[in-house]
């Protein structure tokens, strides 16, 4: 078995650092989690903060049992400079494609309010408000700012709902090290394709060149229904960054490879 290697154990040990940090500290779970860009609760630092957040502890333990497999093994030929270049990389190309569907499902849903002419402010109001706070018991709206700027806009009950479900859409934070894990498992698949992988639930071992591509598949499957082989379980949308971070991944191997890069070491 691999020993582990020094960057994959310092990045063990950070991740370790801010799950039980947030567990005992409060507030710093939203902090350090990454938000959509419009929300109240994002800052410029989550896209690469959100990478060493962990839902729970079967989700930091099978993305810190991937790391150190997979992880140790690429430092171990590249260098720790190049791997944490490659790891940290990964995972805010996984940000980024996550944050750009986000943004898409967002905007979809804003696109049925357009005829409303709201402003900015109006709008951001809106996607930050707290919906379970402005009813009453009996589900009428309470005197608020949201109410007048709905009423005088002459909101339809349906344009309401598409403002809700925008609002809960900015509102879902993004965590973990899965984007960047998945970039490391289509970076092993490149340099070791013939090794031969297994999982719990599939007793034969499968080459990585045909282990992590089935992987991919069966993970954004399992995503659109909730569920996730690495991390926990979410929306589809959150899968999107797995397969951000497998993308990422694919391209800086395709491009190192192409110019004779993927061996170098950097240090």
């Amino acid at each position: 078995m691999m020993r582990i290697t020094p960057v994959v154990k310092q990045l063990l040990i950070i991740n370790i650092i801010f799950f039980i940090g947030t567990q005992v500290v409060p507030g710093t779970f939203d902090l350090f989690s990454m938000y959509y860009p419009e929300s109240d609760k994002f800052k410029l630092w989550q896209p690469l903060t959100h990478m060493f957040m962990h839902g729970g502890i079967t989700h930091i333990f099978f993305n810190m049992f991937a790391l150190f497999s997979f992880g140790s093994a690429l430092e171990h030929f590249w260098g720790g400079t190049k791997f944490l270049f490659f790891y940290i990389s990964c995972g805010l190309g996984a940000a980024l494609l996550h944050s750009t569907v986000n943004y898409i499902q967002i905007h979809n849903l804003l696109s049925e309010v357009a005829n409303l002419n709201l402003s900015d402010s109006d709008m951001h109001l809106l996607l930050n408000a707290n919906f379970q706070s402005v009813f009453d018991t009996e589900g009428h709206l309470l005197p608020s700012k949201m109410k007048t700027i709905l009423e005088a806009a002459h909101c339809t009950q349906e344009q309401f709902n598409s403002i809700v479900q925008a609002a809960m859409l900015s509102k879902i934070p993004v965590v973990g090290a899965s984007g960047a894990i998945y970039g490391l498992l289509v970076a092993f698949a490149f340099m070791f394709p013939m090794a031969e992988l297994g999982i719990m639930f599939i007793p034969i071992p499968i080459k990585a060149k045909y282990f992590v591509p089935g992987l991919l598949v069966i993970d954004l499957f399992l995503g659109f229904k909730g569920q996730s082989i690495f991390g926990a379980g979410s929306t589809g949308v959150a899968h999107f960054a797995h397969i951000g971070g497998a993308i990422t991944g694919f391209i800086m191997m395709w491009y190192w490879k192409k110019n004779q890069f993927k061996h170098n070491r950097w240090n």
